[in-house]
Formats: structure tokens, sequence, C-alpha cells
């Protein structure tokens, strides 16, 4: 492609910055062809939302950084040049895995200064893109999330979260869990060009559908509408109908923002793919990184009249929960905690 001078050749080897304990390891398979995983173990794993950001939580988990989703668009782009990473090509396929996060996250929640805060999942990178499905560090996390009833929320745009449906059931008996896909429009084309590694936005939908059937409330992030590509009425109306028959208890639209280090690649990726839009999209982020207020507000306002119209309406935030009193699991459910992770490990939106 014309864009791949953004990126650059790096060999298969350990960034200095993850220290002298760090593992690298390619996996020569279709799932995982072309892509590196940065094994480290981390210090901390729960993490401070710091106090300028715009996000509705206080408390993060990460367990991946870089993601194998492949979405060009992705705001996360910018924090793999804080490992000597390019934003592009290296976050797509050199992936950190915080092998320990599992038995990190036990300790810190047990910590007496810990006071069981609400903590938000998927909010940088995907915690379930493909490469979870080899180093199953969810089913633990998870597990001690359940153990504390510590409340939690998981954004996503992949299916293997369904693997750990039976978790978050346990969960949702002794604590706040709420779960939500992101879903911004349902074109294929558009879809296989700008977000690569992710599962169809029907198949995300079909998550949605499942989770809200066994109890565990599911909304959709409709993000990121595309300016001249996602946001006519009509695609508007055709993707929110498609979110209300999915059961989505609430959609919300999020207009594309182009942070540094997105804005590159993904001004980038329309340059080969929709060069007309080249000049249209740097009069709308001409001031910074997201679209004027006067553009977001005509996009929330239209979905909003189509959730109406569907019967849904946009998220709300309620109080997390925290039960004091936890019961205890019948005996074929305690049986079924976390496996042990195989001793090898891996990566993710």
């Amino acid at each position: 492609m014309r864009w791949d001078n953004l990126s650059r050749d790096t060999a298969a080897t350990t960034p200095a910055l993850f220290g002298m304990d760090a593992v690298t390891r390619t996996f020569d398979t279709p799932e995982f062809r072309g892509i590196t995983f940065h094994e480290v173990r981390a210090r901390s794993i729960v993490n401070r939302v710091p106090g300028a950001s715009r996000m509705p939580f206080e408390w993060t988990i990460n367990p991946y950084r870089g993601c194998s989703h492949a979405c060009v668009y992705c705001f996360a782009r910018k924090t793999h040049s804080y490992l000597d990473l390019d934003s592009g090509l290296d976050f797509d396929s050199q992936i950190v895995v915080k092998v320990n996060a599992p038995e990190l996250l036990r300790r810190e929640l047990a910590a007496p200064r810990w006071q069981g805060e609400h903590i938000a999942m998927g909010t940088n990178v995907d915690c379930y893109q493909r490469a979870e499905g080899r180093y199953r560090l969810m089913p633990g996390i998870l597990a001690a999330l359940r153990d504390h009833a510590n409340p939690f929320s998981i954004l996503t745009k992949g299916s293997l979260i369904l693997r750990d449906l039976d978790l978050l059931v346990q969960a949702s008996r002794v604590t706040e869990v709420s779960t939500a896909v992101s879903v911004g429009f349902l074109d294929r084309k558009l879809w296989n060009t700008v977000e690569p590694g992710t599962p169809a936005p029907a198949r995300r939908l079909d998550v949605c559908r499942t989770l809200n059937d066994h109890g565990i409330p599911c909304g959709v992030l409709m993000a990121p509408v595309l300016p001249y590509l996602s946001d006519s009425p009509e695609q508007l109306r055709e993707t929110v109908r498609a979110i209300a028959q999915a059961g989505a208890t609430s959609v919300t639209p999020l207009v594309l923002h182009l942070r540094p280090g997105a804005r590159e690649w993904y001004m980038a990726w329309l340059s080969v793919h929709h060069p007309r839009l080249i000049s249209r999209y740097k009069a709308l982020y001409e001031s910074g990184a997201y679209a004027p207020t006067w553009y977001q507000r005509r996009i929330t306002r239209q979905v909003h009249e189509f959730a109406d119209e569907f019967g849904i309406g946009p998220s709300r935030p309620t109080a997390a929960r925290r039960l004091r009193s936890v019961p205890a699991l019948p005996a074929d459910e305690t049986a079924a905690q976390e496996p042990v992770p195989e001793p090898t490990q891996l990566t993710l939106l």
C-alpha cells in the first residue's frame, strides 16, 4: 500500500523499554502470522484514568497493549509510541501481553487501600482481541472480580467474550456487571477495510443479543460514526434498527475523533480508499481531534430520534452496585473457575 511508509520495519526483538525479563514470541499460525507478542510481567494492573480524561470512569484494567483488531481509527495508537514502537503497523502487530494480570489483580483487589470502585475494561485496547483465545487472561480477571464482588464493565468488538459467559453470569449475581459492544455501522465493505481484524458487525450484534438473553446487560456504543462514510440518515437508521433488533439496552453514538497517532494512520488509509474525502476531512477536523460541535449534535440528534422510533434509548450512567454479602457459588460453578493459563502468553481494538 502507498501508506506503508508510515510504519517502520521492526525486527522480532524485545524493545529495551520492556525490561530484561520480557519474552518475545512469534507464532507461525494463520491466526497470528505477522504478529509478535511481548510477554511482560506488569507491576500494576488497576490503573487510574487521568483527571483530564473525558471518560466517565476512574479505573481501568488493560491486560494488553497494541491490538490485532487493527482498526485504522483507534485512538489508542499513540500509546505505542511510548514504547518506542510506531502507531501504525507496530500497533497492529507488536502486542504487549501482561502475563501476570490475573494474579496481580487478586493482590490489588485484596489491598486495604482498594475500596471496590467500578473498573472498566476494553476502553483502551480490546481485552477480547483474538489472541485472548490463547493467553486466556480474562477468565482469571473475571474470576478475581467476581470473588471480590467488584463492579465492572466491558466494552468489546470481540465475540470471544461469550466464552466467558458463565463467569459473567456468576459475577452478576454478586455485583454490578455491564457490557457493551462497539458497532458504528453495518456496511461490510467499509468494515473489511477500516476494522480488518474484528468480527463482522452482525456478529457483534449477535453477541449483544446473547449477553442480554443471559441476563448480562449489553448496550451498543455506536462508534465510530465516520463522516461522509457511515453518517447518512439512511445508514444511521439502518444501524439503529439492527441494534434495536439485537435487543440492546441502549445505543450511544460517538463521532470519529482523530488524536495524534490515529489521525496520521486514518488519513493515510483515507488517501488510499477514499481520496476524494481528504479535503473534506481536513476541513472538518481543522480545529483538532474532534469534529465540530454542530456536527456531533446533528449525529446524536438523528440517532436518538431513530432510537425512539425503534424503542431504545441512549445510555445513562448508573451508580455501581457493590453487594456486601457474597453468596456461595454452587459446587458445579465453583469448579468452573478459570483454568490455569498456559505458560506462554499473548495479546489486542
